[in-house]
């Protein structure tokens, strides 16, 4: 395989031919098992939602620093509202020393859910939290619910295209993901006016921690970059209208290392370039919290325990903060 990331346009299987359903799956099962890293495009999300959640938080992050602090969480450990410069180290959830993270942040989750005792009570009070939403932009999270449940469809859909890939029934994941806990986070890597700590990133090398990361990007000086098996680092390019996907920690355990969880970084902007802000938008999958997440392989041949989805991702949090 070249040394470049792979595009997969995911039309024709969302069309729903079940010959192209299963083409797609094996051909992302091919790219898997390789980088784990690729672009898709024909996903059916309307771009005009994605230029306009894109312009309306590079509006909230370009406004002062105490009017975005409104909406920080009051508790450090609650995974909602506005984060600011310093507040984690990616590296640190591999068990990397490294600096904190040059990028500020905006987290939510899903806006609403059903009154039941699994999202309300016990470990689900964990997890289904209020987001914190600021009164400027107006309409911001109206645009971030609409984005969210766009993404929520299309990696369900997605979702049933791996389970092809991997041999498996297209409804394996179905009831494991049908209450997952996924989060969002809107990255902003500010212009860099003076150099940066030695060995200081926009973000540290990492991978991510559930099923899929679905990001979209922008193509600026100082971006996304992944390492192939071969211990090279090659440069992640994203159009506005494409997203970048990326297979997490726990689909690797799944699928028994079948599939790769790569690292990947965003590096600062090369000396003598003119600096620039660069923002990204990023939709981590993540399994319902009582999901079991078991191998796939012949008795005796799994590489990882059973592990429960939620008490993972509780984990790589603790480790990512500084």
């Amino acid at each position: 395989m070249s040394l470049s990331i792979p595009v997969i346009d995911l039309e024709p299987a969302l069309r729903g031919s079940a010959a192209e359903r299963l083409r797609t799956g094996r051909l992302i099962d091919q790219t898997c098992r390789h980088i784990g890293f690729f672009t898709i495009k024909g996903h059916g999300v309307d771009p005009v939602l994605i230029r306009t959640l894109r312009k309306q938080a590079y509006a909230f992050f370009e406004q002062p620093l105490a009017e975005k602090q409104r909406v920080a969480p009051a508790d450090a450990g609650t995974p909602r509202g506005y984060r600011g410069l310093g507040f984690d180290s990616l590296a640190r959830g591999n068990a990397l020393d490294a600096p904190a993270d040059i990028k500020e942040y905006y987290h939510f989750g899903r806006e609403r859910w059903p009154q039941t005792p699994y999202y309300t009570e016990g470990e689900g009070r964990r997890y289904f939290i209020p987001n914190l939403w600021p009164a400027s932009p107006a309409g911001w999270a109206a645009t971030a619910e609409r984005y969210y449940l766009a993404l929520e469809k299309l990696t369900g859909e997605m979702m049933q295209l791996a389970a092809l890939g991997l041999d498996l029934p297209e409804d394996f994941f179905q009831d494991k993901i049908d209450r997952h806990i996924t989060a969002m986070r809107i990255n902003h890597y500010p212009a860099q006016a003076v150099a940066p700590a030695p060995g200081q990133l926009r973000a540290g090398a990492h991978t991510d921690y559930g099923l899929l990361t679905i990001l979209n990007g922008e193509n600026k000086p100082g971006g996304l970059e992944v390492l192939t098996r071969g211990g090279d680092w090659i440069p992640v390019e994203t159009e506005p209208d494409t997203f970048v996907v990326n297979i997490g920690d726990l689909l690797m355990r799944w699928t028994n290392d079948r599939w790769v969880s790569n690292t990947h970084r965003v590096i600062n902007p090369p000396e003598g370039t003119a600096p620039d802000a660069r923002l990204s938008v990023a939709f981590f999958h993540h399994p319902n919290y009582d999901a079991l997440v078991e191998c796939i392989a012949p008795p005796g041949l799994a590489k990882y325990p059973p592990v429960l989805s939620g008490e993972y991702r509780d984990l790589k949090y603790r480790q990512t903060r500084v």
